[in-house]
């Protein structure tokens, strides 16, 4: 069992960066491939990106390259997700997940087995 805690979200303007963190309990997460995927109101949950277990592999979605970088510290069982250039359509509560059955991180949100909260990102224009 893992246990996934986001942090980093807020407001932020047009433009700007944060950087969300994803901690993980569980000795086994440094063998899970983890995404990140974000939902906005009245929208379907959609993939942001991933990362394979070693963090040697990533994927992104097209609305995410060249603005955001996954990565992962296995040493402190946390994946990271810098974003930069945020856009007010970027607006929506960002989760991480993890995937135990995979090294490369899947795109569909059916393919991840642990959770977290969810931390909210707001961009104003």
């Amino acid at each position: 069992q893992v246990q996934l805690v986001e942090s980093g979200g807020g407001l932020v303007q047009a433009g700007g960066s944060l950087r969300l963190s994803c901690a993980a309990s569980g000795r086994t997460f440094s063998t899970y491939a983890v995404g990140w995927f974000r939902q906005a109101p009245w929208k379907e949950r959609e993939f942001v990106a991933g990362i394979s277990w070693r963090g040697s592999s990533t994927n992104y979605a097209d609305s995410a390259k060249g603005r955001f970088t996954i990565s992962r510290d296995n040493a402190k069982n946390t994946v990271y997700l810098r974003m930069n250039s945020l856009k007010p359509e970027d607006t929506a509560v960002y989760y991480c997940a993890a995937d135990p059955g995979s090294y490369y991180p899947g795109r569909a949100a059916d393919e991840y087995a642990f959770w977290g909260q969810g931390t909210q990102v707001t961009v104003s224009s």
